[in-house]
């Protein structure tokens, strides 16, 4: 599958059961609804204003960036550039995926500086690591020191007016005896500097429950990817409502896992295309979880 994760790689129980009424749940929630730009990768590349009003018609309210750009703009566009087409669309961008190779490698933060001037651009609340180098989270030792490291990036982007937040795959869930890389960047950092954005599809492929991780670190995950499993090969995506995972069991948690926007983020396997396997995702959390 071509997860972002081989990109970069390559690169560099719920308190009165308020969650379980749907009326409620809408209300909450209906307009945040948001869509990871990676599920779109290769139209937006081609059609960077289309697709993005073809996402805001398709009812999307959130759209969830991904910058690996080595000219700095965001498929042609400046910060402040991309934003208006936004403001013109109706939507916003409440977190980005930036890429910190140099800060985990030696502490550089040129890319730090670089992504929070974007992120103020697009008037991001948080700034979330995609991912980081196996080498940082292949071991116990490393795991712990990486957290020190999320701290202190946590600590930076605080001072500007942002949130950390962490993205996993399912490396984090290797075991080191009785725990694993995940549970130490959980148990590590400081939850007033270092959030987490589960991606429900990568934990349950790793073998994870979400609703267990919720009550056992309740608030530490404010946002989520919604991604489906397809029930024949577990490696790829499907829509959501398609797949082997049960989003509704997982919604009907999010008060106890924190959460404050989520993201649909499909990688593979679109049926019939990569826009209406985007539209049908939307259409089925807006019908049946929300």
């Amino acid at each position: 599958m071509n997860t972002r994760r081989h990109f970069i790689k390559q690169t560099g129980a719920v308190v009165a059961g308020a969650w379980l009424l749907p009326s409620l749940v809408t209300k909450r929630s209906t307009k945040n609804i948001g869509i990871q730009l990676w599920t779109v990768r290769d139209v937006i590349d081609k059609d960077v204003k289309g697709t993005i009003r073809q996402i805001a018609e398709d009812g999307y309210k959130d759209v969830e960036i991904f910058f690996y750009s080595s000219d700095h703009k965001l498929w042609g566009l400046s910060g402040n550039e991309f934003k208006k087409l936004l403001d013109a669309t109706g939507l916003k961008s409440s977190s980005g995926h930036y890429i910190f190779g140099k800060y985990f490698n030696n502490g550089n933060l040129d890319e730090v500086h670089l992504s929070i001037d974007i992120a103020h651009a697009l008037d991001n609340e948080y700034i979330t690591i995609p991912s980081i180098n196996d080498k940082f989270k292949n071991t116990l030792d490393a795991c712990k020191a990486t957290a020190e490291k999320f701290n202190k990036l946590g600590e930076f982007c605080k001072k500007e007016g942002l949130k950390l937040a962490y993205h996993n795959h399912n490396i984090e869930f290797k075991q080191f005896g009785d725990t694993y890389g995940y549970e130490v960047f959980l148990k590590e950092t400081d939850p007033a500097l270092v959030n987490f954005e589960m991606d429900i599809y990568w934990l349950i492929n790793a073998g994870k429950d979400p609703v267990a991780l919720f009550n056992q670190f309740p608030g530490r995950f404010p946002m989520w990817h919604v991604k489906d499993m397809d029930k024949n090969n577990r490696e790829e995506n499907t829509e959501v409502g398609k797949g082997s995972i049960d989003f509704k069991t997982i919604f009907a948690s999010a008060k106890k896992s924190g959460l404050k926007h989520f993201y649909v983020e499909q990688e593979s396997n679109y049926q019939p295309d990569i826009m209406g396997a985007a539209k049908a995702d939307y259409d089925y959390i807006k019908r049946e979880l929300i």
